[in-house]
């Protein structure tokens, strides 16, 4: 009896461990991962998915993460690890990844972590210095935290990975970035053209102002075409080219704006007086950049001195530099007339925008890194049809009919309009009696009565918010906060997350922005659909003309009525019907400089030619366009550096990028690139509900505890009560 007990224990043991064998084997195979993250952040995109099931040759990822690193960077290396894991699901056969070990600086280390380090310096890659805490004290080491992407002949570097966010997005950008790349290679019928300039003159005169790598740089620079060209499929051609041989290339230095170099006869050293001209220009067809090898630095007390371009970085300058003219990313047009915001700084080009204003330098970063940005000037010509989008930044001069046509035309191409309008500008004067140096009246430039054709107006107003941004007082002033009515805070519950590039945008900043308008007849007509994209608080109103931005002297309205959410975006998709459908076609000017013919029409489609006879042009005007988008906002100022910052991860900036990605067919990298934005605002509540949380946390935790505890040992009293009552004691 005892033996068949134990062999049926045995027996059940072994079929316990058999089951979860199979169990085990079965998981290594018929797993499954769900995502739970509000949203999806560790979940590859489709996005990214697409570019790594789509790659043609082999694309192999080197991690360089030292090993045992302290939080937060250890996490770091567990994301990363998990998110190559996650592409190599997707990938196809050509996508491969590999982690080297690499030990820390200090102490001894193998010899293959010598290695694996002198390989990642070999891509650029070096450590960097993390602060750590270690038994209450903060210490500081060196830690290599980077990774290389090598795709054909070709290699993009991601020096530093400190943190996860953002690491998706810049894995796929760079992945995609190299696909673009080898296409525009292939596709180049001219070699680019690197030319150093350089004036022999400059090699005897350069050893004694602190040059001396001057004469090393033809041999240098040929070195860094050659090793590149392997790189970029034969595509690159090295020149020297010698302005002190060849006078009649000083014109062709000055026309690259490079450095020239001049100096006074020394006799005691044997030089005569002369000048040079040194400088890097890569050209390629009628595109060009230059890029300095001479840094002039003019410093207090010491005075001139010149400093030669790190030569170790170099060759990545120059790699950069092949990138800008090879246009690998897709092209969006910015008009540059009609005083619209310059995007190379702040002077103004118009009689209208006045000198001091915000810059777009961070605008110019961040679309430059997934666009070629091309300037379009209305007066010149028409809109070229190479890009999607075209964006209007604040406009100040009046379009004439013509070009209005132009832009219309543009839209009814199935193209998309980025439209950033403001409805006053500010005028240089006297003080005004509200305090302020300028004052501010309304602008009509023309684009206000083709919006509203679409179905969408700009009203004459500024939005004015209790939900806005707080300046702090200093202390000579009073301290504490003052609102700026004018700069509205938009809260995550007033923003459409219902659109798929908004879903993760949780805050916006504005300023100055003018409330919008929309015709539910004229869109509802012509098959428009219509998305509010995000609208002012309940507790905001307008100011009407006349304008006084003063903080001090603006207050909330005592009629509650006034106050309501205002509309402050719009997105618009469909098929448009043009604002010239049935009218005559604008004529189009003569060009700048000559003077028009007698008789002659340009875009109407009529001209008296020779002999006056008639001629007729017909398919000069779509009076139905193919589907577009027209993203609207009645403010310019949310492109400047003050709401944007250069690395993209501010709400401002992602909602930006999002919006040009979408008008231009690009919704899934604006998915990809939201999905990580870590700013959480907390919801906004009322004064009543905070207190009840706080009273809540301080005083009903405790009472809770201790109800729970009187109901266990009432439930144990009442238990014991049961078996003293069951037995009978």
């Amino acid at each position: 009896m005892g033996f068949k007990a134990a062999s049926g224990r045995y027996a059940r043991f072994l079929a316990y461990v058999v089951v979860v064998v199979l169990v085990n084997v079965a998981g290594t195979t018929l797993y499954f991962r769900q995502d739970l993250t509000e949203g999806k952040v560790y979940s590859l995109s489709k996005a990214s998915r697409e570019v790594v099931a789509t790659l043609s040759e082999p694309l192999t990822i080197n991690v360089f993460f030292t090993k045992d690193l302290p939080a937060p960077y250890n996490a770091t290396e567990r994301y990363l690890r998990d998110l190559l894991q996650e592409y190599g699901r997707y990938a196809n056969r050509y996508f491969t990844y590999r982690f080297y070990d690499v030990s820390p600086e200090e102490g001894s280390i193998s010899e293959q972590a010598k290695g694996n380090q002198a390989l990642a310096r070999s891509y650029g890659i070096r450590p960097v210095e993390i602060r750590v805490i270690e038994k209450d004290e903060v210490k500081f080491k060196k830690a290599y935290m980077g990774l290389v992407l090598i795709h054909g002949d070709l290699m993009e570097r991601i020096a530093t990975v400190t943190s996860p966010e953002g690491l998706e997005y810049r894995l796929t950008t760079a992945i995609q970035k190299l696909n673009n790349k080898i296409s525009a290679l292939l596709r180049l019928k001219e070699k680019i053209r690197v030319k150093l300039f350089l004036s022999s003159a400059l090699e005897r005169v350069a050893p004694h102002v602190r040059l001396k790598e001057v004469p090393q740089l033809p041999g240098r620079m040929q070195e860094i075409v050659e090793r590149l060209n392997r790189k970029h499929y034969g595509k690159l051609a090295f020149e020297r080219v010698d302005p002190t041989k060849d006078p009649g290339q000083e014109k062709v230095a000055g026309k690259y704006n490079l450095l020239t170099l001049k100096w006074p006869s020394l006799p005691e050293k044997n030089i005569e007086a002369g000048e040079g001209v040194v400088g890097l220009v890569i050209e390629q067809g009628e595109k060009w950049t230059s890029i300095p090898l001479i840094h002039v630095l003019r410093l207090p007390l010491i005075g001139t001195q010149y400093q030669m371009t790190d030569l170790g970085r170099l060759e990545e300058a120059v790699s950069q530099g092949i990138e800008s003219i090879m246009e690998i990313n897709e092209d969006l047009g910015y008009l540059t007339d009609h005083g619209t915001l310059s995007l190379y700084g702040t002077r103004s080009r118009s009689p209208g925008r006045q000198q001091g204003e915000g810059g777009l330098d961070a605008f110019r970063t961040l679309v430059s890194q997934g666009y070629t940005i091309k300037e379009v000037e209305l007066k010149k010509g028409a809109i070229p049809d190479s890009f999607n989008c075209l964006l209007v930044a604040g406009p100040r001069e009046k379009f004439s009919d013509y070009e209005l046509f132009q832009i219309d035309q543009f839209l009814m191409q199935g193209k998309s309009l980025a439209i950033f309008l403001d409805r006053f500008q500010e005028k240089e004067g006297p003080s005004n009696p509200g305090g302020q140096g300028a004052g501010i009246a309304p602008l009509d430039t023309g684009l206000e009565k083709l919006l509203e054709h679409y179905g969408v107006s700009v009203k004459t107003s500024y939005v004015m918010d209790e939900s806005c941004y707080k300046q702090r007082l200093p202390a000579q002033f009073g301290g504490g906060e003052r609102p700026i009515y004018f700069a509205p805070i938009i809260q995550k519950e007033s923003i459409n997350r219902g659109i798929g590039f908004l879903e993760n945008i949780k805050g916006l900043v504005v300023y100055k922005v003018s409330p919008l308008d929309v015709d539910a007849g004229k869109t509802e007509e012509m098959g428009i659909q219509v998305q509010r994209l995000f609208s002012s608080s309940e507790r905001s109103w307008e100011m009407r003309p006349p304008i006084n931005l003063n903080p001090f002297l603006i207050h909330p309205p005592k009629d509650q009525t006034a106050m309501k959410s205002r509309p402050l975006a719009y997105l618009l998709e469909g098929s448009f019907r043009s604002y010239f459908a049935g009218k005559e076609i604008p004529e189009s000017p003569p060009p700048e400089g000559k003077g028009g013919e007698k008789g002659e029409k340009g875009a109407s489609g009529q001209k008296q030619g020779a002999g006056n006879v008639p001629v007729q042009q017909e398919g000069a005007l779509i009076e139905r366009g193919r589907p577009g988008k027209i993203f609207i906002i009645a403010t310019s100022e949310v492109l400047k550096d003050q709401l944007l910052d250069k690395k993209g991860r501010s709400s401002n900036a992602m909602f930006l990028l999002n919006t040009l990605d979408y008008l231009n067919g690009r919704e899934n990298v604006a998915l990809l690139r939201s999905k990580e934005l870590r700013f959480n605002p907390l919801e906004k509540v009322g004064a009543r509900t905070r207190a009840f949380v706080k009273t809540f946390n301080i005083a009903g935790l405790p009472v809770l505890v201790v109800l729970f505890g009187i109901g266990v040992w009432l439930w144990r009293h009442a238990r014991r009560r049961r078996i003293q009552t069951m037995f009978g004691t």
